[in-house]
């Protein structure tokens, strides 16, 4: 598969097979996850696969305001949270700020590589889909975070229940401008 090839293959999944992913596919699939750039190559992010009852405690208490997301969630074999370590990207050594992004950075760094994640997953014949919507301070008390980390997205993985049809996408013309 080329790079071209994944990117433009690569479609959100949310319905799964009932099957599982073995854990060396999901090491070998944050590996590659880990080549993604970052702020002054800290390399921030994180990741958490959950199985089993954690997965489903998480499901059941972690979207109190949108319930497809749960629903999506149950219907996974493995829930990646994605975290970042705080107070890194974006900073000096001396805690100060080098732009006036602040740490605005982390979320920045953390998309990068939950793109390059699902990319790598896509590579593999997993399905997976960015989370945005879910109870952050629920499911980082269900995790048990340290202090340090931040909980940014969840991704859902799995084996795709059939295909996705690609959505209409813009025209070139309306993304790019020249100046």
């Amino acid at each position: 598969m080329t790079a071209k090839e994944c990117i433009i293959g690569r479609r959100s999944i949310r319905s799964f097979q009932d099957k599982a992913i073995d854990h060396a596919l999901l090491e070998e699939i944050v590996s590659e996850a880990a080549f993604a750039p970052s702020w002054k190559h800290t390399q921030i992010t994180r990741y958490i696969a959950i199985e089993g009852s954690l997965k489903d405690e998480i499901a059941e208490k972690g979207f109190p305001t949108w319930k497809p997301n749960a629903d999506i969630v149950n219907n996974a074999p493995v829930l990646m949270a994605i975290t970042v370590i705080k107070n890194r990207s974006g900073y000096e050594r001396d805690g100060s700020f080098t732009t006036d992004r602040g740490d605005g950075w982390q979320m920045f760094d953390a998309g990068i590589a939950s793109q390059t994640f699902c990319l790598s997953a896509y590579s593999h014949g997993l399905g997976t889909v960015i989370l945005g919507i879910f109870d952050r301070a629920v499911i980082e008390g269900i995790l048990k975070l340290p202090e340090d980390r931040e909980l940014v997205c969840l991704i859902p993985v799995g084996y795709p229940e059939g295909e996705v049809a690609a959505p209409k996408r813009k025209e070139t013309s309306v993304l790019l401008s020249y100046q």
